[in-house]
Order: C-alpha cells, then structure tokens, then sequence
C-alpha cells in the first residue's frame, strides 16, 4: 500500500486516469520511465513504478506537486490530466496558472482570493466574475457551478418544471445569460418532460412506483437536463 507521501496542501484536483496512460503509452515509456524522470527531474525520490500504476488504475491519486511533475514527464499540461474540474481550485490548476495570476486578472488581493479557493466560496461582484470566466476560459455551466450559482439555478429549475415554466425565463437568464429564445425551448421542454413523468405516475389509478421514482430521478438530475437541453440547441 502506498505510504503518504511527503507533499502536503490542499486536496488533489479529480485525477484522469485512463488519460494519463494513454499519453504515457503514446510516448512509449513504461511505469518505471515515468517514475524514474519524477524522482530525476523534479526531486520526489519516493515515486515508483508501482505508485505510477496505482494513479493510472485509480486506486491512488497524485498530489498538486506530483501531478505537475507527471504533466512534465508526460509532456503535457497538468489540465490533461484533470478529470472535468468541477471547483475553483481545480479551473485554475486545469489552466496551469498560479493563484497570483488569477487574483490579479480579477482585481483580488492574493490573500482573499486563496481563502475563497480554499473554501470554494466565490465572492466576486459582477464584473470580477465576468474576469474569472474570462481568465479561466469557463463555458457558461461552469461559469454558473464555480460561481455558486448551480445550487439557485437547481430551485428554479424545479419550479418551473413542476409549475408554470413561462414565470422562470428572466429569473434564469439572470443566473445564466442565454439567448431568450433557446431557454424558452429548454424550460418548456423540461416542463413537457416533467409533466409526462407524473401523467404516468398518476394515470392506470396511481401509475407504479417506477414511474414515480423516474419523476424524482429527473428532478434530481434537473441541472445536467437542463445543459444538455442547452447543448442540443446551440451545438
């Protein structure tokens, strides 16, 4: 079993394993080339063959500084080797570019910046956030995920589907700026969905369990529906 490794901080960024053997098997190098260049060349003398293959396999994940020297090993970006960053943190890390960089890109003095990374809590104003999609080159769902906005685009969302969904467009063009049209079509879409699911639990004199728990299930999954409701439109 692999021992802690001597790097600390904060949370490792989501691993992509299967990625990380693909790019290593494109460069023809076996699990003790890239542990040998880790241990040469970015002095982490503990990495071995085994703790390579043991972060391809996903049974162990790389640290910040690990996951750097494996990009650089790897020839690639550490962002390559990200699985879909979903944080603050992780955008960045993705982008490769260090905290002092973004908090200057957004107006932030580096201290606060690092404290809502830390915390995930982002808190800039309206033109600030604007700077942080631009710098961390965000499409619009993680825009709205980053910005801790997905929590009150999920409640609207939910009203709509399950009440009348023409009330909902300008609230969500708020969270998510949209053309007018293409979120007419999604929330109506949604709202039709929805209102199938509960025709069947309601028809045959109480439809089935099943049918019921597919409602709940859309409902849980209302955000993802949504986006890719989103995508099929502007695809």
């Amino acid at each position: 079993m692999r021992q802690p490794s001597p790097q600390s901080g904060p949370p490792a960024p989501p691993f992509n394993a299967p990625a990380a053997r693909r790019l290593r098997a494109a460069l023809g190098m076996g699990p003790e080339h890239a542990a040998h260049g880790m241990r040469v060349s970015y002095g982490l003398p503990y990495v071995t063959p085994d703790l390579v293959i043991a972060w391809e396999r996903g049974t162990a994940s790389p640290s910040h500084p690990e996951l750097a020297a494996l990009a650089g090993v790897l020839w690639c970006s550490p962002g390559e080797l990200i699985g879909r960053p979903r944080t603050l943190r992780e955008h960045r890390i993705a982008r490769a570019l260090a905290p002092e960089d973004v908090a200057h890109a957004v107006g932030l003095d580096l201290r606060g910046y690092l404290r809502m990374e830390e915390h995930d809590d982002w808190r800039g104003n309206e033109r600030q956030s604007a700077a942080l999609a631009r710098v961390l080159d965000l499409a619009l769902p993680d825009f709205v995920a980053v910005t801790g906005r997905e929590t009150k685009l999920a409640e609207l969302l939910h009203s709509a589907v399950t009440t009348r969904w023409q009330a909902y467009v300008r609230p969500v063009m708020k969270l998510a700026p949209l053309d007018k049209g293409v979120l007419e079509a999604v929330l109506q879409e949604l709202h039709q969905d929805y209102q199938g699911h509960m025709a069947a639990t309601l028809s045959w004199g109480g439809g089935s369990k099943g049918a019921s728990a597919s409602g709940q299930d859309f409902l849980d999954r209302i955000v993802d529906n949504f986006w890719h409701g989103v995508t099929d439109r502007t695809a």
